[in-house]
């Protein structure tokens, strides 16, 4: 079950029940907003969700959404008023039954940066602290993305196993549990060197897992 941490009671909440979730993105979101928000649909999508992201501004960039995986949200003239999530990049109380995902803007500068090394970076930190990207983050985001899918294009050349769904669940629990992503990808680390699990069964667990993290770990598939 999805748990997201509500500033109203102060500690995870399980999402309202039912099979919809309305998520409204607030004014103001800066991009870390919109890859959290991201992340948050398709956890709860993965859990069997239906989920509606919608906002009041269509939060004009210098480049496009779909470089960072954020796929695009419906544009509303005003706010809706029986949102179960409301995200934001301030804080302050929510609407009501509203729970607020409140995720601080990040700071500093990432243009050259690949987008989807930036999105690692704003993944490898947990979404309710601060973060600022200074250029060794996004190296070293950049470095482990690299080495993630030049093991999958490796693996791919192997005999084809199924996941290891020991390594799934720990993962998919990690992300329902208030979107802990930082967790989630240090369950990749540890499978990426886990002499046990086959190289076929990496491949598919990685390939599972990054449905919802949507860091492109395929693209380098066909290199090696």
């Amino acid at each position: 079950m999805l748990r997201l941490y509500d500033h109203r009671t102060g500690r995870a909440e399980p999402l309202p029940g039912g099979r919809g979730l309305r998520v409204q993105v607030l004014d103001g979101a800066g991009r870390r907003v919109l890859v959290v928000t991201d992340l948050l649909r398709r956890v709860a999508e993965r859990a069997g969700r239906h989920v509606q992201v919608v906002s009041t501004s269509s939060f004009p960039q210098d480049d496009d959404w779909s470089d960072y995986n954020i796929a695009p949200f419906e544009v509303l003239g005003a706010p809706i008023t029986d949102a179960d999530v409301q995200v934001s990049a301030e804080g302050g109380g929510a609407g009501r039954g509203a729970l607020r995902l409140t995720v601080p803007r990040e700071t500093g500068k990432w243009a050259s940066a690949d987008p989807l090394s930036v999105r690692l970076a704003m993944l490898e930190v947990p979404y309710r602290e601060p973060l600022e990207l200074t250029e060794a983050k996004v190296a070293r985001a950049t470095e482990r993305l690299g080495r993630w899918r030049g093991a999958v294009a490796e693996w791919a050349t192997a005999p084809g196993r199924p996941m290891s769904r020991e390594y799934a669940t720990e993962a998919e629990a990690a992300l329902a549990d208030d979107l802990d992503s930082p967790a989630a990808l240090a369950v990749l680390d540890r499978l990426d060197v886990d002499t046990d699990v086959p190289p076929g069964a990496k491949l598919e667990t990685f390939i599972h897992l990054d449905l919802v993290l949507a860091l492109g770990l395929v693209s380098a598939i066909g290199s090696v």
